[in-house]
């Protein structure tokens, strides 16, 4: 082939690259500008947790009695128990978006206890017996987390222990007679449980407000032995010790790892296309 013919044909080439070069960059000035999509950070969830609650509780009535060696078990008339104040703190772990689990201690106020006992030598009247009773309990907990709206996060659970009661100052007064009183206290574990419900609020990512009912079974009680009534051997008995609670309290989240991207986020289902 003679050079002339060459440097025609490398002509022809550099043209037709050229013209390419040309023709794509006017086909992409033509595209759309790349539309980037902000992925929102995904939220922090499980990981352990700290709790602090205050709370009121207002008490069913227990049933007091007495067993007398002589005339058998009286049973109490009329009986109350004060509404009493509680306090307690727990540590938690938060294991999925919809399951957390928490061990909390609590003390609850002493609360006055009346009930009116038949009495003999009174000619068919009553003695006034009063109590103070306050309890300690430890209870593990379990919540299920119903879901999220506006921060707002519902929640059932149920929780099992033990309670320590303590009853103390009991009092005895017969009509028209002295009071009474017997010194010391006596206390007891029991076995208790307690169902709940409520709702937190999300402050931040961290902090958390949360407001809730709570039943609460706390067993049985006894009194001191009263040392003047039969064989002095005897006490008087509180059965059923139930309470509905109303708590205020905050959790702290130390956010120990994050959740995972959703998955649409990591590989979009639809692809890529260009529309003109």
């Amino acid at each position: 082939m003679k050079d002339q013919d060459m440097g025609s044909v490398f002509k022809q080439l550099s043209l037709a690259g050229v013209a390419m070069a040309v023709s794509t960059a006017v086909f992409a000035a033509d595209m759309p500008a790349p539309i980037i999509e902000h992925i929102p950070e995904v939220p922090a969830v499980g990981g352990w947790y700290l709790r602090g609650d205050i709370g009121y509780k207002l008490y069913e009535e227990p049933k007091g009695s007495f067993n007398d060696p002589v005339v058998g078990n009286l049973r109490f008339r009329s009986n109350e128990l004060d509404d009493a104040w509680m306090i307690g703190a727990g540590v938690g772990y938060k294991f999925t978006d919809y399951f957390r689990a928490d061990l909390t201690v609590d003390y609850e106020t002493p609360a006055g206890y009346k009930g009116l006992a038949p009495c003999a030598p009174c000619f068919g009247s009553y003695s006034v017996e009063t109590a103070d009773i306050d309890v300690w309990t430890v209870m593990l907990n379990g919540y299920v987390d119903i879901g999220t709206w506006y921060n707002i996060t519902p929640y059932v659970g149920a929780g099992i222990g033990a309670a320590w009661v303590n009853v103390s100052n009991v009092k005895s007064t017969n009509p028209g007679a002295a009071t009474t009183s017997y010194d010391g206290s006596h206390s007891q574990w029991n076995l208790a449980w307690a169902l709940m419900a409520g709702a937190s609020y999300a402050v931040t990512p961290n902090w958390s407000i949360d407001a809730g009912y709570r039943y609460k079974n706390l067993g049985d009680a006894k009194s001191v032995k009263l040392h003047n009534v039969g064989t002095g051997q005897s006490r008087v008995k509180y059965k059923d010790l139930t309470a509905h609670e109303i708590r205020l309290g905050v959790r702290y989240n130390f956010d120990s790892y994050a959740a995972s991207a959703p998955q649409s986020m990591l590989y979009p289902s639809e692809p890529i296309t260009r529309r003109f």
